[in-house]
């Protein structure tokens, strides 16, 4: 990918452009990483540079924007630019095409504000961009202020960048970002969601996590675990403190890749204590039905955040039946079988081992589950059923409620192995419901 970077760059070359590659894939290349992308940035007009290549669109060519499809591979290649006031807190009033140096200053990072030349193999880094990676600093350029102000988003992504590179914040731009975090959902939902994914798809996620918390992002963003601060939990279940301190301390336990469901339900899966608080005539805290009300606000929460109908209905289940799991041991086989053949119960074991690890510390059901999920390994855990709707009917049975009722527990006695063959279950269909041999 590289190499066809370096001929989409010389072409603009050769007819007498600047091109230098600029941006994140700078910043890779300085920290020694090989890029996903490229980004081009060329005195080009974006007229020119679609004149140059065959297939192009322009997705902003008023910014100056434009992708060049080459050998497969997608470029944004971009026109050096000046911004005027930004009037919405993400988009400029007017652009000006400018210079590399009035380009640089217009972007949000030092570490994202370095071009490289191609030709020559070297960095330009009109803003000290090199120094704040050997730093390992996040340093806005220019006045961080007007920076957040020009796209609010940059306030998430100094903490997606802080959590994902394991940097600092520079110190004028933490105050900056403190000062102006509440003003972040001036920013689409979708934007926001991004980067929390991103944040806390990190193996660094309880950075994230401590840097959304006191910046005051998080209190912005997700008011419901703001809510879990101060909200103490039973000692014998829970030493480690209140309902905040838990989850943060859940995402440490979490393994290095999660999926969406894993990690939201981490967040969320307490997210309804604050509000069903009680405590009993005995002393002892209550949070009845937290599980369910949980279920509805994970719903709500990741509604607002734009999340994609599986990864919510996903998140809710996981949410749902986070409490079930210390019935696991009693249940019945039938029971157990179709309780962890539901597809989220490989993310809800782990969501129920962290949940251990970061209290109580007992991993009695978690290990008993492991066992049992290698016992029923062998077989299908639900296994094609004996018999079915036609089958009834044959037995001169009519289609109705009672179908369903026949059909389950047939199930419940094929998961529970006393029933075995189509025959089997026919002849105790017969006998169970006193059918006569009519057919």
């Amino acid at each position: 990918m590289e190499n066809v970077a370096r001929q989409v760059a010389a072409r603009l070359r050769e007819r007498g452009h600047i091109a230098y590659f600029a941006g994140g894939c700078v910043r890779d290349m300085v920290r020694g990483l090989i890029p996903k992308d490229y980004d081009i940035a060329t005195n080009a007009r974006p007229e020119a540079v679609q004149a140059l290549f065959p297939r192009t669109f322009a997705v902003g060519a008023h910014f100056g924007v434009v992708i060049v499809l080459e050998n497969g591979f997608q470029f944004e290649v971009a026109t050096f630019r000046s911004d005027d006031a930004y009037i919405d807190g993400r988009h400029p009033s007017a652009v000006h095409f400018s210079s590399p140096e009035e380009d640089a200053q217009r972007r949000d990072f030092t570490i994202n504000g370095m071009f490289y030349d191609p030709v020559a193999k070297k960095v330009i880094d009109f803003v000290g961009g090199g120094g704040d990676i050997d730093a390992k600093l996040v340093r806005a350029i220019g006045d961080p202020a007007q920076r957040f102000a020009e796209d609010r988003l940059r306030m998430l992504r100094a903490v997606r960048f802080a959590t994902v590179l394991d940097y600092q914040i520079d110190e004028k731009t933490w105050d900056a970002l403190a000062a102006n975090a509440s003003s972040i959902n001036q920013i689409s939902a979708e934007r926001i969601r991004d980067e929390l994914v991103r944040i806390f798809f990190s193996p660094n996620r309880v950075r994230g996590w401590d840097l959304l918390d006191s910046s005051g992002l998080m209190a912005a963003i997700l008011p419901e675990l703001e809510a879990m601060k101060g909200v103490l939990q039973p000692e014998q279940f829970h030493p480690e403190g209140d309902v905040f301190v838990h989850t943060r301390l859940m995402l440490q336990f979490l393994p290095e890749e999660v999926s969406t469901p894993l990690v939201f339900a981490v967040l969320f899966h307490d997210v309804a204590k604050p509000v069903t608080a009680t405590v009993d005539t005995t002393g002892r805290i209550r949070f009845n039905e937290h599980d369910r009300i949980g279920a509805q606000m994970t719903e709500a929460i990741m509604r607002r955040l734009r999340f994609s109908g599986a990864e919510i209905e996903a998140t809710v289940e996981m949410v749902r039946q986070h409490m079930v799991f210390k019935d696991a041991p009693n249940m019945r086989v039938a029971k157990l079988k179709r309780f962890m053949a539901r597809p989220t119960f490989g993310d809800e074991l782990e969501l129920h081992r962290v949940d251990c690890e970061s209290s109580h510390r007992m991993l009695d059901n978690y290990e008993f589950l492991l066992r049992k999920r290698e016992e029923f390994a062998n077989e299908p855990i639900i296994p094609p059923p004996l018999v079915r709707g036609d089958d009834l009917i044959a037995l001169g049975l009519k289609p109705g409620p009672k179908f369903g009722e026949i059909l389950e527990a047939v199930e419940t006695r094929q998961l529970e192995g006393t029933l075995r063959t189509r025959e089997e279950a026919l002849e105790w269909i017969k006998r169970e419901y006193s059918l006569a041999n009519n057919h």
